[in-house]
């Protein structure tokens, strides 16, 4: 998957494909028509209570699609983080180095294909280089 361009409507229409989940019971659930429905998977984007209620729906966890977008797209800078550690915030500050296995494929994929060197990698995305090695014994060797 590209995390780089989200469209979430056609993402929302292939797990609802993928759940055959009837028209009729999308619409009692969204509490919408099928215009309404047909409009939001239409959508670039969504209101988040809208795309909540997707999720509840679809038992599917869409945020998480821009949180993945987050960590590859826009790493916290130096700067940023000791800010972060200095500043007080009433927000609960989240840790970005939770990889998912999908991100971790993407990241490893870009390795083996030539894309980015190890360091680049390691560079790009703010992944400690032990981590990222780990990463490569751990999961070429499975592929192997």
């Amino acid at each position: 998957m590209d995390f780089k361009i989200i469209h979430i409507g056609s993402l929302i229409k292939k797990k609802i494909k993928e759940k055959k989940i009837d028209y009729h019971r999308i619409c009692n659930f969204m509490d919408a028509d099928s215009e309404d429905i047909d409009q939001m998977l239409a959508s670039e984007s969504l209101d988040s209570q809208i795309l909540l209620r997707w999720c509840k729906l679809l038992e599917y966890d869409f945020f998480r699609i821009y949180s993945q977008h987050l960590i590859l797209y826009a790493p916290v800078s130096a700067s940023v983080v000791s800010e972060q550690k200095r500043s007080e915030s009433h927000l609960p500050i989240f840790r970005k180095n939770i990889y998912t296995q999908e991100i971790i494929d993407f990241i490893l994929e870009e390795i083996r294909s030539g894309e980015l060197t190890k360091v680049q990698a390691a560079e790009k995305y703010r992944i400690p280089k032990t981590t990222l090695y780990k990463w490569i014994h751990k999961y070429e060797n499975s592929k192997n």
